[in-house]
């Protein structure tokens, strides 16, 4: 095996049964199987008849789990979905294993299009809310709203903060770090993803580092865990290089649906200044920033989100909202470069066929595709910005 190989991960069908992840009070776990890909499903029922379909997805390294807190503040608003991305969370990889964006992306375009739930309010973050982008833009008939907390949208000048992840991505970075922090406790590690993902760690509770520590065991136990890790982050990173009609700052001004942008003004991976960007580049964007909030504004504010949220709801309301499914605008072919994972060469052996936006998932004619939160807004700041579409890459 060469130096720039990732090491080959055995079939899903003898893949090793982890321990159980955790179910919160009031929560629900399946397993959806789709083609290609088996996710499982994190939902809270229904409190009443007739609530509109919500579907959140989670950032790198994360899972349905970060969604938790803020789909308990929406009973009664919406009926509420998570996914664990392929790899991730609870869910096996890939069967080709592909990683990219637009991978992930068709991934929930599958599960929306198998499920007929759509148009769902979306929700993304970070690796999620690029996802949701991509998502967005090319079937706006299976989102009503969209809902990005730090969206991982392209910057120019990344913080030196968020180096490392970026670097996670690039051959032997992975296998360097693993060899680096083999004496590594399951708890330090904790302590580090705390430290760079939270506005103020110390407000997270005792009992919620304890979950967190159980589920980074778990995973680490499994064998595609750095795999699934390396190959998202190189996954983004080469989402980031991708110009014309697929660049994501180009889709993102394509998206139809309502969107509610918010960004934390302590966010160590994806830059606050990027706040005003997205706002312009969103159509029709209300923009909520949190002074106090770092990277994962739900698990921390999860009260201020579900508040902006349904301020979005109402507005969109007044407007007449987005009621009937509209039909998907076609993809251009522009000969943009496909979304591969980058520093592949001919004959590597990853397996991963090139993968383009022009088939990212089923057409509505083609058929279905068979933490704790503190709860105060510590100063946040809202603001509407739609209308102009003037940052595109």
């Amino acid at each position: 095996m060469s130096s720039t190989e990732l090491p080959s991960v055995p079939p899903t069908s003898v893949l090793p049964k982890a321990a159980s992840v955790r179910v919160a009070e009031g929560e629900r776990l399946r397993s959806v199987r789709l083609p290609g890909v088996t996710m499982t499903v994190r939902s809270r029922p229904p409190t009443r008849a007739g609530l509109q379909p919500a579907l959140c997805v989670h950032g790198l390294g994360g899972s349905s789990q970060n969604w938790s807190a803020l789909m308990a503040q929406l009973d009664g608003v919406v009926e509420s979905e998570a996914v664990d991305l392929p790899g991730f969370g609870d869910s096996p990889p890939p069967d080709d294993g592909n990683y990219s964006i637009t991978a992930h992306a068709r991934a929930v375009i599958r599960h929306l299009d198998a499920s007929g739930r759509g148009p769902v309010h979306l929700f993304g973050n970070s690796l999620g809310g690029a996802v949701s982008t991509r998502v967005a833009a090319v079937r706006p008939d299976l989102v009503r709203t969209l809902t990005l907390v730090s969206p991982a949208l392209p910057e120019l000048r990344v913080q030196r903060t968020a180096v490392p992840t970026g670097l996670l991505g690039m051959p032997g970075v992975a296998a360097l770090f693993t060899r680096f922090t083999r004496e590594w406790t399951a708890e330090q590690r904790v302590r580090g993803v705390m430290a760079l993902c939270y506005g103020d760690p110390g407000q997270v509770t005792p009992e919620a580092f304890g979950y967190a520590v159980e589920e980074l065991e778990r995973r680490l136990r499994l064998p595609y865990f750095w795999d699934a890790m390396t190959r998202s982050a190189r996954g983004l990173v080469n989402a980031y290089t991708l110009g014309g009609q697929h660049g994501l700052w180009r889709q993102a001004e394509r998206v139809l649906a309502p969107t509610l942008l918010v960004y934390g003004g302590r966010d160590q991976l994806v830059g606050f200044r990027m706040a005003q960007r997205a706002a312009r580049a969103f159509r029709d964007s209300r923009l909520l920033t949190l002074p106090n909030a770092g990277h994962v504004a739900m698990m921390e504010y999860p009260e201020t989100v579900a508040t902006a949220f349904r301020e979005l709801l109402e507005d969109t309301a007044e407007r007449g909202g987005r009621g009937s499914r509209t039909e998907p605008e076609a993809e251009p072919d522009t000969g943009a470069r496909p979304d591969t994972d980058i520093g592949s060469t001919p004959g590597t052996g990853t397996g991963v066929r090139p993968d383009t936006d022009t088939d990212i998932g089923s057409r509505p004619d083609a058929g279905p595709e068979s933490g704790s939160g503190t709860g105060s807004s510590s100063g946040a700041f809202s603001e509407r910005a739609g209308g102009s579409a003037g940052s595109g890459s």
